[in-house]
């Protein structure tokens, strides 16, 4: 996946929610890895959890004491393109309401068009389940392939009670039907809201107003799950903040903005501790052939590591080796019964060990070389079909010379382990 821009400045006006005062909003192409960024009063705001300050009825974000607010539908249209690098320009603290959804955001965006941009964008895959449960609310993330939410609310009104609704996010999808779901409120709430300084600009042009017996708006639900769908739009915001595009499924009972930002940021410690549970793919977190083409010097048919699927800098490096029939070394290596040599175990161990060691910002361009093995040991013979998984730990690094543990997994059997001592030079 490419990041993406727009492809020309646009802009629109109209009411803030929260402080009902006229506000124009521009959006303008921003350059690959800028990401998305606020601008209001001089200030550049980045769209992310480092800068949330708020996340009660709507989310707040701050920097040197400039904020802009309820920017959680914006950013749900800004999720669907897949839109990763942008300037918002405010004149006021929050984007315009519009009619309460983001269908008009999702519309402005269209207008300008989408551009495609070198730099890669950034996915999760979810590879273990992930809850959070609180006073009765619940956010649950499950591994998928693609990227679903199952969203219940549950009110005690007449015309609410339970609300269940299903969605396989894509472009397409979200345009349809989750776009057009307005924000809501109770008739009850308003007066207090308004005292303390929210929904000043609410009316029923730009929200779903439920009163005793039911809705006041004229204009009928445009879907029967709307409220629940609106959540939707409103999670999908809200995790934009992470800079990562997910893959797994999640299923919310009742969660809201708070619920929402603490899952973001429980996915973003992970990101930062390189959980193994969670891969991530794009930026130099997952280096594939094409890149590590780019560190060590090794061809075909010598280079023997996939992909980089972890790396901690200093700490740690995880490689992958797929290991075929079509492998050149088993014409002649037990040809009518194959294993892989073990010799060739320990290269690509050594391999994984010089990507950790050349993707530090003072050895690139340079050479790693052997300089020495210990306690080899060949535990389990690998044969075709096999995946290698090649863990590298580094025990002493210098600045021309170092030693690094290596354990090659198949599975969870340990198959090869040595003692990696090497040496580091120009080239």
């Amino acid at each position: 996946m490419k990041q993406r821009t727009i492809k020309k400045e646009v802009s629109i006006k109209g009411i803030g929610l929260q402080t009902g005062e006229m506000v124009k909003m521009v959006l303008k192409p921003a350059s690959s890895d800028y990401g998305i960024q606020f601008t209001r009063n001089s200030a550049n705001i980045p769209a992310n959890l480092d800068y949330v300050v708020s996340a009660d009825r709507e989310i707040i974000l701050e920097k040197d004491d400039v904020r802009v607010r309820t920017i959680e539908h914006l950013l749900a249209a800004l999720a669907c393109f897949s839109i990763s690098n942008l300037i918002i320009e405010l004149d006021g603290e929050e984007p315009p309401i519009l009619d309460g959804s983001a269908l008009g955001f999702v519309e402005l965006i269209q207008s300008s068009g989408i551009e495609e941009q070198k730099g890669e964008q950034k996915v999760l895959t979810i590879e273990d389940t992930i809850r959070i449960e609180e006073n009765g609310r619940s956010l649950v993330l499950l591994p998928r392939e693609k990227f679903k939410i199952t969203y219940t609310i549950s009110f005690d009104h007449p015309i609410i009670g339970i609300e269940s609704t299903s969605f396989e996010m894509n472009e397409t999808r979200f345009i349809k039907e989750i776009a057009p779901a307005r924000t809501f409120g109770f008739l009850n709430e308003v007066e207090d809201l308004r005292r303390r300084g929210f929904a000043k600009g609410g009316s029923l042009q730009n929200a779903i107003v439920i009163g005793e017996n039911g809705i006041i708006n004229k204009e009928a639900l445009r879907f029967s799950d709307e409220l629940a769908r609106h959540k939707i739009l409103d999670l999908l915001g809200d995790l934009s903040l992470l800079g990562y595009s997910l893959k797994g499924e999640i299923a919310a009972y009742c969660s809201g903005h708070a619920m929402n930002i603490k899952l973001a940021n429980m996915l973003a410690e992970r990101i930062k501790d390189k959980d193994r549970r969670i891969k991530i793919e794009g930026g130099d977190e997952m280096i594939d052939a094409k890149n590590i083409l780019g560190i060590l010097p090794h061809r075909y048919p010598f280079l023997l590591v996939d992909r980089v699927v972890e790396m901690e800098r200093g700490k740690r490096a995880v490689g992958l080796k797929n290991v075929t029939i079509n492998e050149e070394f088993f014409c002649g290596h037990f040809p009518g019964h194959p294993v892989m040599p073990g010799v060739l175990i320990v290269e690509a161990m050594a391999q994984v060990a010089g990507v950790l060691v050349l993707s530090e910002p003072e050895n690139r361009g340079k050479l790693v070389y052997f300089a020495g093995l210990d306690n080899v040991r060949f535990r389990k013979p690998v044969t075709p079909g096999d995946q290698l998984r090649l863990e590298i730990i580094p025990v002493k690094i210098k600045k021309k010379v170092g030693v690094c543990e290596g354990k090659a997994y198949v599975e969870e059997d340990l198959v090869a382990e040595a003692t990696l001592l090497f040496s580091v030079a120009e080239r």
